[in-house]
């Protein structure tokens, strides 16, 4: 299915069902929002990768407009729904300050596998360990998708857009497996290190070499 849709471009990754806030300033934004919530639209978020609007996006569901500031700024809540491809950017829309797309809308597989995420879950639990951060998901793990983790595990802005590439879940798991199967030694290592440096300079208890 295609269709047109108002987009906002952002530097960032939302992955659907992601729930992002925002702080509405910008005219052109205010205008985009502003008829959102009152025609009950939705709009797109394409990710800005290297400063360049990529080709793949999230729809976006405004659930909540929480403030209208004076000065007409907005602070509102939204939620993702599923991703885009734009087919066309329209950059000027006849009346409007913002720009919009003629975009393509995926279909996502939920073919993941129960075992594989159970062992990207325990990779994590061990990498926040490591670096001695608590974080605590809002869904059980067996609820738990490469969506709801993937912002968690250290990934670029680029390697969170790959993951937004990839059409099936099991294709996601995998690719976040394989990421913190390389970020954990590294981090180790690092963890090794700093070990080592805080020993340097203390007097040492060591035994001598025995010659036999």
């Amino acid at each position: 299915m295609t269709n047109f849709i108002p987009i906002f471009p952002l530097n960032l990754v939302v992955y659907p069902g992601e729930d992002l806030n925002l702080h509405i300033f910008e005219p052109r934004y205010k205008q985009l929002i502003s008829e959102c919530v009152g025609q009950k639209k939705h709009f797109g978020i394409p990710s800005v990768v290297k400063d360049k609007m990529a080709e793949l996006g999230t729809v976006m569901e405004i659930r909540e407009v929480v403030k209208v500031h004076e000065n007409g700024e907005m602070d509102i809540k939204t939620k993702g729904l599923n991703v885009f491809r734009v087919l066309e950017t329209i950059n000027t829309v006849p009346d409007k300050l913002y720009s919009g797309a003629i975009v393509k809308h995926i279909v996502t597989e939920d073919d993941g596998n129960r075992e594989l995420m159970q062992k990207v879950m325990a990779s994590i639990r061990q990498l926040h360990e490591l670096l001695n951060v608590n974080k605590q998901f809002s869904k059980p793990d067996e609820l738990l998708t490469s969506y709801d983790v993937a912002h968690h595990i250290g990934l670029s802005l680029e390697e969170e857009y790959e993951v937004l590439s990839l059409e099936r879940e099991v294709q996601r798991q995998e690719y976040l497996r394989r990421h913190l199967s390389k970020v954990i030694p590294v981090v180790q290592e690092m963890e090794s290190l700093k070990a080592r440096v805080k020993l340097n300079g203390h007097f040492k208890n060591l035994g001598g070499f025995d010659f036999k």
